[in-house]
C-alpha cells in the first residue's frame, strides 16, 4: 500500500529539471520561432521581419494583414498544434507497446481517424458543424485501435504483432475510405482526397479554435501521467509489483494517444510519419526518460510539421503541395530500417 501511494504521488510530479534537456528545449523552441517566423514572411508574398510582425497584430497594409493574419498565421497554428499532437500520440504508444515501430499511422490509429473523418465530410458536413469532425476522427480512431487489438490477441497482444497487425487493418481502412470516395459526390470526394494526402491547406481560425482545446486538454493529460507512461516501459510484471494498476493505467494511455491523433488527423489531415520520427529522434537527444522525452517529441513534431509545410508552400510556387507527401518521404524509409533492423524478432 505504501508503494501504491508513493507511485500515486509520483504520477502527479513530473521529473525534476534535467540541465541538458533544458537547453535541448530551448533550443528546439528557437528553431521553431525561427521557423514560424520564416513561414509567417516567406510566400509568394514577401514581407521582413517587422512587416510581418505588424501584419500578424493587425496593423500596417491591409493586403499584408489579410495574408499574414487571416491566411498564414493559422495554417502555421494548425501545423504546430498537429505535429505536436501525433508527436505525443507515437511516443506514448512507443512506451506503452515498447516497440520502436509503433506510431499511430502504423498501429491503424491514423487509418481510422482518416476513416471516421472521411464518413463525416462525404455524408455529414453539410448538416453537422466542424466542429465536431474531431468526434467523428476520434471515434474512428478508437475503433481502429480496438480492431488491431482484438486481431493480436492470442495469449496476449506481443508489442510487433500488433505492428504488423496495424498495418493490415490500416490496409484495410484504406479500401474501404478509397469505396466511400469513388461513391461520393464530386466535390465531397475532391475535398477528402486532398485532405488524406495530409495538408493544412486553406486552414483557417475556426480550424484552430476546433483543435486547441483538444490539444491542450490531451497534452495536460499526459503531462500528468508521464510517471505513468515511464512506468509502462518497466514491462507488466515489474510495473504491477510496485503497484500501478498496468492494464487500468495502459488503457488510459491508449485513450490518451488515440484522442491526441484523431483530433490532429481531423484537422490536418493524414500526416504520416510524425508520430514515429518524433520519439526517435527527442531519445536520440535526451535519453529515454519519458518526463524528458515528451515535451521535446512535441516540439520536434511542431517544427517537422511546420517546416514541411513551409517547404510545400514555397518551393513549387504555384503549386502548394501537401505537408504529408515530405513527412512520408522522411518516414516512410526511415520506416523500413527500422522493420529491417527488429527482423530477428518477428
Amino acid at each position: 500500500m505504501m508503494v501504491s501511494g508513493k507511485l500515486s504521488t509520483a504520477n502527479r510530479l513530473p521529473v525534476k529539471l534535467h540541465r541538458p534537456t533544458m537547453m535541448t528545449t530551448v533550443g528546439l523552441a528557437s528553431v521553431l520561432i525561427a521557423v514560424a517566423a520564416a513561414y509567417l514572411m516567406v510566400g509568394e508574398s514577401m514581407y521582413g521581419p517587422l512587416t510581418a510582425w505588424r501584419a500578424l497584430w493587425g496593423t500596417g497594409e491591409e493586403e499584408s494583414i489579410m495574408i499574414v493574419q487571416s491566411l498564414r498565421a493559422p495554417r502555421l497554428a494548425i501545423a504546430i498544434l498537429a505535429g505536436a499532437s501525433l508527436a505525443l500520440s507515437g511516443a506514448i504508444l512507443q512506451a506503452i507497446i515498447r516497440n520502436p515501430l509503433a506510431a499511430p499511422d502504423v498501429v491503424g490509429i491514423t487509418g481510422g481517424a482518416s476513416f471516421g473523418a472521411v464518413v463525416f465530410i462525404t455524408a455529414l458536413s453539410g448538416s453537422l458543424s466542424i466542429r465536431l469532425l474531431p468526434v467523428a476522427a476520434i471515434i474512428g480512431a478508437f475503433c481502429a485501435a480496438a480492431l488491431v487489438y482484438a486481431f493480436a490477441w492470442k495469449r496476449g497482444a506481443s508489442s510487433l504483432r500488433l505492428v504488423l497487425v496495424g498495418i493490415g487493418v490500416s490496409s484495410l481502412l484504406s479500401a474501404g475510405v478509397s469505396f466511400m470516395l469513388a461513391f461520393s459526390q464530386a466535390y465531397a470526394a475532391t475535398s477528402a482526397y486532398i485532405w488524406l494526402m495530409g495538408t493544412i491547406y486553406g486552414s483557417s481560425w475556426e480550424h484552430v479554435w476546433t483543435l486547441l482545446p483538444w490539444t491542450i486538454a490531451l497534452g495536460a493529460a499526459v503531462y500528468f501521467h508521464t510517471r505513468v507512461i515511464q512506468v509502462q516501459l518497466l514491462g507488466d510484471e515489474i510495473a504491477t509489483g510496485i503497484g500501478s494498476a498496468v492494464q487500468r493505467h495502459r488503457l488510459l494511455l491508449v485513450f490518451l494517444s488515440v484522442g491526441l491523433a484523431g483530433s490532429a488527423v481531423s484537422i490536418g489531415g493524414a500526416i504520416g510519419f510524425v508520430g514515429l520520427i518524433a520519439p526517435h529522434a527527442a531519445r536520440r537527444l535526451v535519453g529515454p526518460v519519458m518526463g524528458r522525452v515528451l515535451p521535446v517529441s512535441a516540439l520536434f513534431g511542431a517544427i517537422v510539421v511546420a517546416a514541411a509545410d513551409l517547404i510545400g508552400r514555397t518551393l513549387f510556387l504555384p503549386l502548394d503541395i501537401p505537408v504529408g507527401v515530405f513527412t512520408s518521404a522522411i518516414g516512410a524509409p526511415f520506416f523500413i530500417f527500422l522493420l529491417y533492423r527488429s527482423r530477428n524478432r518477428i
